[in-house]
Formats: C-alpha cells, sequence, structure tokens
C-alpha cells in the first residue's frame, strides 16, 4: 500500500528516457472520461427516462468526417442505466448545444424549436428587408424616429433628475411642519366650536343666540 503512494521513483544510473518505445495510439482511439447527460431523454429500447445531469462512465472518440470551422466533433457512448442499450450523441456547435444520435430521444425540445423558429422567421424577414429598397428606408425611417423618442425620454428625465437635485430637502420639511401645524389649529378651533355648541344646546339658548355666540367668538379669535 506504501509503495503506491510515494511521489518520487527510482531511476537507475543508466537510465536513458531516448530509449523507451514510443506508442502509436490511432487517431479514432476512444477516451473513457466522467460526463453528465447533456438534455433530458428517453431510451429507444426500454423506455427508460435519463434526466439532464446524470452522470455515466462514457467513451469519447473524434469525428473524423466532420468538423465545423475547423473545431473538431466529438462523440459521447454511453448505456442506459436499466437496459444497458447503447446511446450516443455529439456536440452541435453551430447551435452550442448537443445532438441526439441514436438509443434515444430528446425529451422538451419545445421551446428549443421555438426559438430556433423565431431565429429563422427573423433571419427571413432581415432577408426580405435588405432585399426590397422601400422595407430599407421605411426601416431606417422608423430607427430614426425611435432614437428621437429615445432622446425626448432621456432630455425628460434630466429635467427631473435637475429639479430633484436643485430641491433643498430642509425647506421641504420646514413647510410640511407649517402645514402639520396649521391643520391642527384649524382641528382645535372646530372642536372648540363643536363644544360650545354643545354646551349651549344642553343649557336651553336657542339657536339664533347659539349662532350669534359662536360668531362673535370665532371673530374675536381671528383677531
Amino acid at each position: 500500500m506504501s509503495e503506491r503512494k510515494v511521489l518520487n521513483k527510482y531511476y537507475p544510473p543508466d537510465f536513458d528516457p531516448s530509449k523507451l518505445p514510443k506508442l502509436k495510439l490511432s487517431k479514432e482511439r476512444q477516451y473513457v472520461i466522467r460526463t453528465m447527460a447533456p438534455f433530458n431523454m428517453r431510451c429507444k429500447t426500454c423506455g427508460e427516462y435519463i434526466y439532464k445531469g446524470k452522470k455515466f462512465n462514457s467513451r469519447k472518440e473524434t469525428c473524423q468526417d466532420q468538423t465545423y470551422l475547423g473545431l473538431r466533433i466529438f462523440r459521447f457512448y454511453i448505456k442506459c442505466p436499466r437496459c444497458l442499450a447503447e446511446i450516443t450523441f455529439k456536440t452541435d456547435l453551430e447551435n452550442c448545444d448537443y445532438e441526439m444520435e441514436h438509443g434515444a430521444t430528446r425529451n422538451f425540445e419545445a421551446v428549443r424549436l421555438a426559438e430556433k423558429q423565431a431565429e429563422q422567421e427573423q433571419k427571413e424577414k432581415d432577408d426580405e428587408i435588405a432585399s426590397n429598397p422601400m422595407m430599407v428606408l421605411e426601416k431606417r425611417t422608423k430607427d430614426s424616429r425611435m432614437e428621437m423618442e429615445r432622446l425626448e425620454q432621456l432630455e425628460e428625465l434630466r429635467d427631473i433628475n435637475a429639479r430633484h437635485a436643485s430641491l433643498d430637502h430642509s425647506n421641504v420639511l420646514t413647510f410640511h411642519m407649517e402645514y402639520e401645524k396649521q391643520l391642527q389649529k384649524l382641528q382645535d378651533d372646530e372642536d372648540e366650536k363643536f363644544i360650545k355648541l354643545v354646551t349651549l344646546t344642553n343649557a336651553g339658548f336657542s339657536l339664533d343666540i347659539i349662532i350669534m355666540h359662536i360668531a362673535g367668538v370665532c371673530s374675536s379669535s381671528s383677531h
């Protein structure tokens, strides 16, 4: 057990690394790696569902006859965890995704297909606009109008920010406190009038005398 854990190996004095035989490995060799399922899939043999992210001991090889912009495309071999049927998929560099080859079917492709269709429609629309001079002029006019609207909105936001920047918060607080004091004073006057009205009514005075008394009190308090 201790021998396989050492970091330093013994090299004899007459050791010559140039005499070591070179391994002639094939270009089509396969590597055993640990990988995860790149998408949800279902086995065609037994119907087992394989969820995205499930880990496998897979074999990786390079597709010799397939490249994309000079980049190599890799193929992966995994086995179904239930029936041990072989499933293969490869990298799809054009769409930044993986492509299912055989052994299983990919699930939940609705979103990917919808995005692909939207991209295709946008591309067709751009090609149509590029081939029609009137549509190019209309698009240019629409873009300039939208740019003017954005500039107007930006100017409006700058004006609002400038007004807020020049606003003195201490003056605003002082004005608010004075306003609250005036409201409280008016409320106190209304309460005092109501109390006097109730008191005089209970004392048996007539309505005209009560009104004249309240009016005289109000005029004196205003002076």
